[in-house]
Formats: structure tokens, C-alpha cells, sequence
């Protein structure tokens, strides 16, 4: 499912414009990204929760050359699904 089509469930689901689905959807979006980079969880209860890991700096090899190289610490952000997202998709 991609974005144009979520925004079309949503749309269908909620009984309101695929405009304001929109909207809604990158206000959510946007809240998520907003809350990570400040390094807050956004936790969504039965579905899951979103949240900042740090990875530490590390060597890795450069494929072509097979020289050493080193790769900086880094903020990824993650998604841990919650019990009952997990339930329904098994």
C-alpha cells in the first residue's frame, strides 16, 4: 500500500475528502518527526511504538577496494510493533 492509497482508505474509512485525508496523514507524519528528532517515543497503543536508536561508530569495508573505512555513530529511527498489530498479521 502506498501513500496515495492510504490516504484513499482513510478517505473511505473516516467519510471525509481525500483532501483533508491528506492533511491528516502529514500532520501525523509530521508529528512523528517532529517528536524523534526531539528524541521523545511516539507510542500508539495495540498498534506500536516509534522510537530513536543510536548506532555506534564502526569499520566497515569499502566493497570495491576492500579498504577499511569508518562510519559515524547515527540516530535511526525505529518501529516496534505493538501485541495486537502482531496478532493480526499472523
Amino acid at each position: 500500500m502506498n501513500k496515495t492509497e492510504l490516504i484513499d482508505h482513510i478517505s473511505e474509512q473516516a467519510d471525509i475528502s481525500k483532501a483533508a485525508s491528506g492533511r491528516a496523514l502529514d500532520a501525523f507524519v509530521g508529528a512523528v518527526k517532529k517528536a524523534l528528532k526531539k528524541g521523545d517515543d511516539v507510542t500508539l497503543v495495540g498498534f506500536g511504538t516509534f522510537f530513536v536508536n543510536k548506532r555506534a561508530a564502526r569499520t566497515g569495508r569499502n566493497p570495491r577496494t576492500g579498504e577499511a573505512i569508518k562510519i559515524k555513530a547515527a540516530k535511526v529511527p525505529k518501529f516496534r510493533p505493538g501485541k495486537d498489530l502482531k496478532d493480526n498479521v499472523n
